[in-house]
């Protein structure tokens, strides 16, 4: 109900509306009014009660609440059913309990602050209160289970186009996962996969963003190789819109890939990379060498010139890639 009061005053934004007029489309009390309006205050919305003339909504608060996003969202089914708390462990692991518990296909877990976040290769992603978009996508593809791996480069794309129609932001992927800002960490991604023999379950898509995050926020050796998007953006942005049009990003292109396959995807991805035709070092389990990154192929991997020649396929999942001429300053 707090939600229809609240998109009834964004439909009169700029003007009061009555208590009475609420109470009668909406069919409930004039008390009951009252004190929904007294929960959206304590929520953060700063609402006006005028006599005689009704409430007037002044302003949102920054918050991920699922109404704000989905006062942005023009998805016909990702992200239409969003599970929101404060603070988590990690929105991968609250992603995976619903889903194993049965969870719609397309179901968005976010949370303001995450106390154990996740990256790449066991590596933990640094997630302070309201400072970033930490979210985790559910996913139910019809793909094989191989090809899940290209989820995370889907996800890329999603997230670089959207970070980009922020005014004075210019975002670039580096491969497989990672999406820079002036060279350094803007983006994190994370997917994680449930399958059996020739089918999988779900998918996990867990992204972090990080938005206003501080210098201060972070480890001293991390300082430098991190970066927030306020630190680019030219124009006021907010957390929940920017949200939703990743979320809208990520449904166009899954749709996509679901319809005509990933190569329209790969395609989007090469545009955004930062990684291809530049020098590379790959740190394997077995073995470190240095190479061109020439392309990706059709599965997603890393196609790498050696010295000698030689053309390696890089699997994101068992490599570290950086920049040959460059301080080892990501992986």
């Amino acid at each position: 109900m707090r939600q229809r009061i609240l998109q009834l005053l964004r439909q009169h934004r700029g003007e009061p509306l009555s208590g009475e007029e609420i109470s009668r489309q909406l069919n409930i009390s004039r008390t009951a009014v009252w004190k929904h309006v007294q929960i959206l205050k304590t929520e953060g919305y700063a609402i006006r009660s005028l006599p005689k003339k009704g409430y007037l909504l002044l302003d949102v608060p920054d918050k991920l609440y699922p109404q704000e996003i989905a006062a942005h969202l023009k998805t016909k089914w990702l992200g239409r059913k969003i599970y929101y708390e404060e603070k988590v462990d990690s929105s991968n692991n609250v992603a995976k309990r619903l889903a194993n518990e049965g969870c719609p296909d397309g179901l968005v877990v976010v949370a303001e602050e995450q106390g154990a976040g996740k990256g790449r290769l066991r590596r933990g992603w640094l997630s302070p209160y309201g400072k970033g978009i930490w979210f985790s996508v559910v996913l139910k593809p019809p793909f094989l289970p191989q090809e899940a791996a290209k989820c995370t480069l889907l996800a890329a794309v999603a997230v670089a186009k959207a970070v980009n129609s922020v005014k004075g932001v210019d975002a670039k992927i580096k491969w497989p996962n990672d999406i820079l800002l002036k060279g350094r960490k803007l983006v994190g991604i994370l997917t994680e996969m449930n399958a059996e023999f020739g089918h999988i379950n779900y998918v996990v898509i867990g992204i972090g963003i990080n938005t206003t995050v501080q210098p201060e926020d972070y480890p001293e050796e991390l300082r430098p190789l991190a970066v927030s998007l306020h630190e680019a953006a030219q124009e006021p942005f907010t957390r929940a819109e920017l949200l939703a049009k990743i979320l809208g990003n990520m449904e166009e292109l899954y749709e996509t890939a679901t319809w005509e396959g990933f190569a329209p995807i790969l395609d989007e991805w090469r545009k955004y990379s930062c990684t291809l035709g530049q020098q590379v070092k790959v740190i394997a389990p077995d073995s470190t060498y240095f190479g061109t990154a020439l392309d990706i192929d059709a599965e997603g991997l890393l196609l790498v010139r050696k010295a000698d020649g030689q053309v390696e396929k890089v699997v994101a999942g068992d490599v570290s890639i950086r920049p040959a001429a460059r301080p080892e300053a990501y992986s």
